[in-house]
């Protein structure tokens, strides 16, 4: 029931965001299209293919990317290797390209190196590139992880309530990175609580019928 009757549909470009309550169905929409779940009914389509039931990397690899409600980083690492690790994901070389250190492996590791800086300047991270990820400020954590979701090159960035955990005095800087994402040309779906951020950014906002539809038969 978590999502029956869910008809939801995100043109290239848009930024829409998902609201409603805790247990209306909003992280299980979130699971069930990168495939931590597979739906009972119903079909997942991206970009014309549908890729119901596909493993999450592979939903990844085919562009999308999401961030999770509790911050996803390797905390004993530091900022720069989280986004190194990240890129991982794109690797053409394999383990043995790894251990034998071929010259594409080695092209590669020069490339995710160069690119890690590139989104560390992007989401305001550069100064913070040798510390330990854990020594972080929430805001740069929630950074950290939209960073590394970035980092796979996705054309859609599913960000699980990207605000929480943090201050009112931090969704300012967290609203200029997501509105500088849209304008590099990635469409945005964020699932948000606080409506400060769902109003000032969303071309639309949709809330789930099934947590509707739930409500008026408890009625």
């Amino acid at each position: 029931m978590a999502l029956s009757q869910i008809d939801l549909t995100i043109e290239a470009g848009e930024l829409v965001s998902i609201i409603g309550p805790n247990g209306s169905g909003k992280s299980t929409l979130f699971n069930v299209i990168m495939g931590i779940f597979k739906p009972a009914s119903g079909t997942v389509n991206f970009n014309g293919k549908e890729i119901t039931g596909k493993k999450p990397h592979q939903v990844a690899r085919n562009g999308i990317a999401r961030t999770f409600q509790r911050t996803t980083i390797l905390k004993e690492m530091t900022v720069v290797d989280n986004l190194i690790v990240a890129q991982r994901l794109h690797s053409r070389t394999g383990i043995m390209g790894a251990v034998f250190g071929t010259p594409t492996n080695r092209r590669e590791d020069r490339e995710t190196k160069e690119k890690s800086k590139e989104l560390l300047h992007f989401v305001g991270l550069s100064d913070k590139a040798s510390q330990p990820a854990d020594l972080l400020t929430q805001e740069g954590k929630k950074k950290l992880c939209i960073a590394m979701a970035l980092a796979t090159n996705p054309k859609l960035l599913l960000l699980d309530e990207p605000a929480g955990e943090i201050n009112e005095e931090e969704i300012d800087g967290l609203l200029a990175l997501i509105s500088k994402i849209r304008q590099s040309g990635v469409t945005i779906c964020l699932i948000e609580h606080k409506m400060k951020m769902v109003m000032s950014i969303s071309d639309r906002v949709f809330v789930p019928v099934s947590y509707t539809h739930l409500r008026a038969h408890e009625t």
